[in-house]
């Protein structure tokens, strides 16, 4: 994955290392396309949640994103994802 000067890019190894934290057998190896694949995925959506958070903080005439916008976003991101971050709330039950 080639990276822009101005495009940022997560590092091979660190997604090696968030592969292999999910895996049961400690003799499964991640290999190099799957590695390759996972950093251009999780950029993708890195990319993507920004644009969707810069909108809504533009929707709401803010100047800078928050972590509140963020936050209104993720659902739209990651379906099943409780609309409700307040645990106090909402209860500790998160999907799984």
């Amino acid at each position: 994955m080639a990276a822009n000067e101005s495009e940022a890019a997560f590092k091979k190894d660190m997604m090696g290392k968030l592969l292999t934290m999910f895996f049961k057998d400690e003799k499964t190896k991640a290999g190099n396309d799957a590695v390759i694949l996972m950093a251009e995925l999780l950029n993708v959506f890195v990319v993507e949640a920004a644009r969707r958070a810069m909108k809504q903080a533009e929707n709401e005439d803010c100047r800078r994103v928050d972590l509140e916008h963020v936050e209104k976003i993720l659902p739209q991101l990651m379906p099943g994802w409780p609309t409700c971050l307040d645990v106090s709330i909402c209860g500790s039950s998160f999907p799984e």
